[in-house]
């Protein structure tokens, strides 16, 4: 990626060919997610190939979505975004086979640093994994990335901002 000459910072472009959720990466997971208000959600079906042990989503791949959502929420405040930390926290095993939850949303959002929460659940309900991030912004969406990113998405989130229409948000003790 280019850098901004004048700020060192990286320059953001929307790639199509994205491993969590580019529609071009035949390799990549091609997760779908939606958008809007400083949240997200989305699904994703574990085949197979997505395994670390025998029928077990690889934990990576389980990161991987909770990056992605969090940096979909964040993007929705209308700046691109990139990861600077993530925590994560697994609960219990993935299976493949099964589909995932995902939820998103902005817990804080200062002049250059975003601060995301987000979850999996498994199609039971049950808590498979969370995590915790910082993002740091970037350069501010062009208007025609805004309405692809976040304006065509934003009526699928759910009534009152509530993107996975769970009402609440996993606390560290569920995993317990």
């Amino acid at each position: 990626m280019p850098e901004h000459a004048e700020s060192g910072s990286l320059a953001i472009e929307p790639d199509e060919y994205c491993f969590v959720c580019g529609p071009e990466n035949p390799s990549g997971l091609q997760a779908r997610f939606t958008a809007g208000n400083g949240q997200a959600q989305g699904t994703f079906h574990p085949r197979s190939e997505h395994q670390g042990f025998a029928g077990i989503s690889h934990g990576g791949i389980l990161a991987s979505l909770l990056d992605e959502a969090m940096v979909y929420a964040a993007v929705t405040l209308g700046r691109w975004v990139t990861t600077a930390e993530l925590t994560v926290r697994y609960c219990r095993p993935a299976r493949t086979g099964e589909p995932i939850t995902i939820s998103a949303e902005v817990t804080r959002h200062q002049r250059r640093l975003v601060e995301c929460r987000a979850e999996l659940r498994s199609d039971a309900g049950e808590v498979v994994a969370y995590a915790t991030g910082k993002l740091m912004q970037d350069r501010e969406l062009r208007p025609e990335e805004r309405r692809d990113r976040v304006e065509r998405v934003a009526e699928s989130v759910g009534e009152n901002g509530d993107p996975a229409g769970q009402g609440h948000w996993v606390e560290k003790e569920a995993c317990g």
